[in-house]
């Protein structure tokens, strides 16, 4: 536990941080999975869905949740797997 008041307020500040890119991760996460399943069906709605997942990539590096390499990885990956033929 914090002793200084300092340290208690940077407790709750990573908190809330922690619980902000939670969600932003989640959100992320969520957006990459139904872009690898729709990618995996290779319906018309594949091209939606990679263009959410790098779109939520794109906001969650801007947030710095996640490092821009991260993104610009799993960004690739789709793009990809969107144009190799099956």
């Amino acid at each position: 536990m914090a002793n200084t008041k300092s340290a208690m307020k940077q407790m709750r500040q990573s908190e809330r941080r922690r619980l902000r890119n939670r969600s932003i991760r989640s959100r992320v996460r969520s957006a990459v999975k139904s872009a690898r399943e729709g990618l995996a069906a290779s319906g018309t709605d594949a091209t939606t869905s990679v263009r959410e997942a790098i779109r939520a990539l794109d906001r969650a590096v801007s947030k710095g949740v996640l490092h821009p390499n991260t993104a610009a990885r799993k960004k690739s990956a789709l793009a990809r797997r969107l144009t190799t033929p099956a």
